[in-house]
């Protein structure tokens, strides 16, 4: 299959090239960006419309048995094996899908001077690295190919002042780390099975050891897809980074190859235990209530979304935590919807910053009359992460409630908690509607500042990415069952029954009928005879100046007498994993140095110490 090393060269190549070009080209490298990212597209549609099969990066006869450059290309050919099944292919589509559009917006999108430089060079190393990641079926490639997407990942958070270098620091090292313990993973997994062959390998987990493998590998999906307890570093980059990275990496490509790999360890690598579902579903739904809970109390619109870029991935895990074809069906399609809404609210929120300058909910407001496109699309991914039918959010978390029910009939503990997991699924959907309430509200409704008086829609460039993702979340929520679940899903994963009456397209018109008749009702009864009058209160009319922000109404839940203190902890970082082991190892390291006081004799007592406890382990 010629086009796997051209999908994922070509943009490696094109991406180091453009690495010697100046930034001051930086449309220009937009416009190439663009091109490439059009061009692997076409290839990804391909390679998900073709056949699936096992193939090689070059041909078979690329190399020779010979001296020089053809051994070293026919060695190296060896492990560049890669895996083209079902669940490849939906994960190239998606990755192809995504490229296309983020770079469109990116064109006149990053063209500030916090933005980080070459951009576009790492956006399409970072493109082609993913490719080649999602289909590689070596693991020493495989990990290979995912640690350098770390380094990617932290190229593409501009260091522009003190708190945007520590949040690119803390997002390399939490990645960093997990990367390393995924390599331990994969040793384990090898000394088990003697093979790197993905498509090989399939262990029981009924051992300490392959216990070790499986909990190590599984860090490493839930730190790149970002569940608890590995997610802190998300909202720190979502907050920080241009809103082109965020739309790119947290929201839509880690969240594939995070979710990607965990379906490849739970189904395919290992043969899940009781208790390893039990563990898997209690960190999706921690994850769920948590990140949701900590987006409620934010003013900042954007580390709002990077906690609920966190909250939904709490909705794949529980899914695929259950251990079955609807729960992993339901997982990769909340994944694939997640990144549609997810990316198109991080380029909602990058349109806002580039017309207002503005971060905080407190700053802005009113703007669906000055930018009516971006309201629009964002209402749209509000509504459709909030799970409100019949957008492709409810969809997938709908199959997910299907899955849950389902499992109450095992006989496994996790299965007897299924009302408990169900339970939390909803409260996430709910407490997620009422911070999109907050969002919508802050951003686009209520009245305008004088300071934005001037405000105008965006560019093209700008609003069209948006505009075409709102509408894939329309169309995927309503044909979710009469179409795209067959035709999309069904290929990556095995058919399942629907359980239940619900359709989505039977649904979708019923809510369109709804619209239509509270409409004619509206014009034949009310239409005309309303009137508009100054709001008073207490005597006093309100006026703009006495307005009350959104934002206000939520602090109830930071000062609630429960809550209060957990909020205060989460403020000291009490429950961020980065920080908790900084703080342990700056400990650590205190206690040595005080050992460390330059006298001789004291370093000839530690090297005796340390003599007697190597004999004694050997």
């Amino acid at each position: 299959m010629e086009n796997i090393s051209l999908i994922i060269l070509v943009p490696l190549i094109a991406g180091i090239i453009m690495l010697a070009v100046p930034d001051r080209f930086r449309e220009l490298k937009g416009i190439l960006s663009f091109a490439v990212s059009a061009l692997t597209g076409l290839w990804a549609w391909q390679i998900f419309a073709g056949e699936q099969a096992l193939a090689r990066l070059f041909a078979p006869e690329i190399g020779s048995p010979g001296e020089g450059i053809g051994r070293m290309l026919l060695t190296c050919n060896q492990y560049m094996r890669f895996n083209i099944d079902g669940l490849a292919q939906l994960i190239v589509l998606l990755t192809g899908l995504f490229g296309v559009l983020i770079s469109l917006w990116s064109v006149t999108g990053v063209r500030k001077e916090k933005q980080c430089r070459n951009f576009h060079s790492w956006f399409l190393i970072t493109l082609g690295l993913t490719y080649g990641t999602v289909m590689a079926d070596n693991l020493l490639l495989f990990i290979f190919l995912w640690g350098i997407l770390g380094i990617t990942l932290y190229k593409l958070i501009p260091a522009y002042d003190e708190e945007s270098s520590a949040a690119a620091k803390k997002t390399l090292i939490i990645i960093g780390s997990s990367d390393g313990i995924m390599i331990a993973g994969i040793a384990i997994l090898y000394m088990l099975t003697g093979s790197i062959t993905i498509s090989q390998i399939s262990v029981e987990t009924n051992s300490v050891v392959t216990w070790a493998a499986f909990l190590t590998l599984l860090a490493g999906s839930f730190t790149k897809a970002g569940a608890f307890p590995f997610h802190s570093w998300i909202p720190d980059y979502a907050q920080k980074a241009p809103a082109a990275s965020s739309a790119f990496l947290p929201a839509s490509l880690d969240k594939l190859l995070g979710i990607y790999f965990m379906v490849r360890i739970c189904y395919d690598l290992f043969k899940m235990s009781d208790i390893l579902r039990l563990i898997i579903m209690a960190a999706g739904a921690v994850t769920i209530i948590t990140a949701v809970m900590m987006a409620l109390v934010q003013h900042d619109y954007r580390k709002l979304l990077g906690f609920h870029a966190v909250s939904q991935v709490g909705y794949m895990v529980l899914g695929i935590g259950l251990g079955s074809v609807i729960g992993m069906a339901a997982g990769l399609f909340h994944m694939l919807n997640h990144a549609m809404y997810k990316s198109g609210l991080f380029l909602v929120a990058g349109n806002i910053k580039e017309q207002t300058g503005e971060d905080d909910l407190d700053s802005v407001g009113g703007l669906a009359q000055r930018m009516p496109v971006t309201f629009v699309c964002g209402l749209i991914f509000a509504l459709s992460i909030s799970g409100i039918p019949p957008f492709n959010g409810f969809a997938s978390k709908w199959m997910i409630y299907q899955g849950i029910i389902e499992s109450g009939s095992g006989a496994a503990f996790a299965d007897r908690l299924w009302i408990v997991w169900l339970a939390l699924a909803v409260l996430g959907s709910a407490l997620t509607l009422a911070s999109f309430i907050k969002f919508i509200g802050g951003a686009f409704l209520g009245s305008l500042p004088d300071k934005l008086k001037t405000v105008r829609e965006t560019g093209t460039l700008m609003w069209l990415p948006p505009a075409i993702l709102a509408l894939l979340c329309t169309l995927t929520g309503v044909f979710a069952t009469s179409w795209f679940v067959p035709r999309v899903l069904f290929p990556a994963t095995e058919p399942f029954e629907f359980y239940g009456v619900w359709q989505s397209s039977a649904v979708s018109l019923l809510i369109l009928f709804s619209i239509i008749l509270g409409g004619l009702i509206y014009l034949a009864t009310t239409a005309g005879k309303l009137r508009r009058e100054e709001s008073f209160i207490g005597g006093e009319k309100i006026t703009e100046e006495k307005g009350y922000p959104v934002t206000g109404f939520y602090e109830t839940i930071r000062n609630a007498p429960v809550l209060s203190g957990i909020y205060r902890m989460a403020h000291k970082s009490m429950f961020d994993i980065y920080h908790l082991s900084k703080d342990f190892i700056l400990w650590i390291n205190r206690w040595v140095s005080m050992g460390h006081d330059g006298v001789l004799q004291t370093y000839l007592a530690w090297i005796l110490a340390g003599i007697v406890i190597l004999l004694l382990i050997l």
